[in-house]
């Protein structure tokens, strides 16, 4: 512990972000680091309980709490206090993978155990832990780690989002021979398609990946696992396959959206927005919300990010639909939280997007099916050109399980408490296997998995396996 007095004496300052008013215009990251001594200070605010539960990383009555990586929290925030940033990645390396991905885009149930905020305010440790994996890369302290010698066993991970980062950064270390293949034209998943780059920007991603292209894995793209001939030719050639595809199978909105246009799913419209801004490609899938009224329904993070990219496009308006009562989404002091989002949908249109207890009941079309406006459950009708769900997903999708002959129900079916699935050599991890989670449950999926892996091609295994 730091400092005994710390949590006392310091007050909880989290990244600074640029103004709302300015990030709108452009696609660069809003995220900006604190100073030096300020930093110093917020890892000094650590108690260091005699029990973490910051790093517990349980599931209790539907609520996660604590890291699921088990980040050895109060150890690195010491040695951000301290000063000593090679011990402070030497820990927090120790457990997670890619800590530059969480410390952006992680809601932090860390914070959410910490005991600091019990009576006050909780550490900023997502802050902490992007400062301390930034500050390695900045000081070129992250140096590929290859493997001293190769075990001549061959992995073949299908999908590159985080869950299959995860499990062949950690089977290449163990001196496998891992090959990634992706259907996209770019690795890292939703990491890359699913993410806008002003929350995570793209630059990192390709950073890591560039990273581990240097330490041994091999990357591969536009393979679709789909086909049943590609899936034959990857079990035939690979002593393991570890099937990482997440769940991409939409949840439907329950409207008739037959011969409609202008109606996507949110993942689809902020990959489109992705490949039009950083990779410059003009024809996509979903339609730029570009000087059109924009309709997204649902909440969380997908939902946030699709209002502030329509923003960036520059739409005529934006009305966030949410299900629940706003009673629903006031903080301990009755207020109610804006996302970054809702931040720049204020400084644009000075109101908050979001409209609570309330949804689609119908559509309303014009001429050749084109979407003209929506019918509320209340009854009013809002010009909407594009109608945005944001609505979260019933599963994984079928294909892949098909080509491979893994059971499923919704997500792909494995024994209990292992990741093996019903086909010989045939493993399944992250949202795939869990269902839609969050990216630091992936990668705690992908660790795991990559140890049952291990064990299953060599008899044996030291890699670390976070969930049970």
């Amino acid at each position: 512990m730091g400092k005994p007095t710390g949590f006392l004496e310091y007050t909880r300052r989290e990244d600074r972000r640029r103004p709302p008013a300015e990030r709108v215009r452009d696609w660069e990251e809003f995220h900006l680091p604190l100073p030096e001594d300020q930093r110093r200070e917020q890892g000094g605010r650590c108690m260091n309980c005699g029990v973490p539960f910051c790093q517990t990383g349980t599931v209790y009555e539907g609520r996660a709490f604590g890291c699921p990586l088990h980040n050895l929290i109060p150890e690195w925030n010491d040695m951000v206090f301290s000063g000593n940033q090679g011990h402070a990645l030497s820990r927090l390396l120790k457990t997670s993978s890619f800590p530059e991905f969480t410390g952006r885009v992680c809601p932090a149930p860390c914070e959410g155990a910490c005991i600091c905020g019990i009576y006050g305010d909780s550490v900023t440790v997502r802050d902490n832990e992007l400062s301390i994996i930034e500050a390695a890369f900045a000081d070129r302290r992250m140096r590929p780690r290859r493997p001293p010698q190769r075990s001549g066993k061959k992995v073949c991970v299908v999908g590159s989002g985080p869950a299959g980062l995860a499990a062949a950064d950690q089977l290449n270390r163990r001196g496998h021979l891992v090959t990634v293949v992706e259907r996209a034209e770019c690795p890292g998943g939703l990491l890359m398609y699913g993410i806008p780059n002003m929350k995570l920007p793209k630059s990192v991603v390709r950073r890591r990946i560039d990273l581990m292209s240097e330490e041994g894995v091999t990357f591969v793209c536009g393979v679709d696992a789909a086909e049943r001939a590609v899936a034959k030719r990857l079990l035939a050639e690979y002593d393991a396959v570890i099937l990482c595809c997440g769940a991409g199978e939409p949840r439907p909105l329950g409207l008739d959206t037959a011969g409609v246009t202008g109606v996507c799913c949110g993942t689809e419209y902020l990959k489109s927005a992705v490949e039009r801004a950083q990779l410059g490609r003009e024809e996509t899938a979903a339609p730029s919300a570009a000087g059109l009224d924009v309709v997204i329904v649902g909440t969380g993070d997908t939902a946030s990010d699709c209002v502030a990219t329509a923003l960036r496009q520059g739409c005529r308006s934006v009305t966030q639909l949410v299900r629940r009562p706003r009673e629903d989404y006031l903080d301990s002091a009755g207020a109610l939280p804006l996302d970054y989002a809702h931040e720049e949908a204020l400084a644009v249109t000075g109101q908050d997007p979001r409209r609570f207890s309330v949804q689609v009941k119908r559509l309303v079309t014009g001429e050749n099916g084109a979407l003209a406006g929506v019918v509320t459950t209340d009854d009013d009708t809002l010009p909407c050109q594009l109608l945005i769900a944001a609505t979260g997903f019933s599963g994984c999708e079928r294909a892949v399980c098909d080509a491979f002959g893994v059971e499923r129900d919704k997500t792909v079916r494995t024994a209990p408490g292992s990741f093996a699935t019903n086909v010989e050599k045939v493993f399944a991890a992250g949202d795939m296997r869990r269902g839609q989670s969050l990216v630091v449950w992936a990668i705690a999926e992908g660790r795991s998995a990559a140890a049952e892996v291990d064990r299953y091609l060599i008899g044996y295994t030291n890699l670390a396996r976070p969930i049970g």
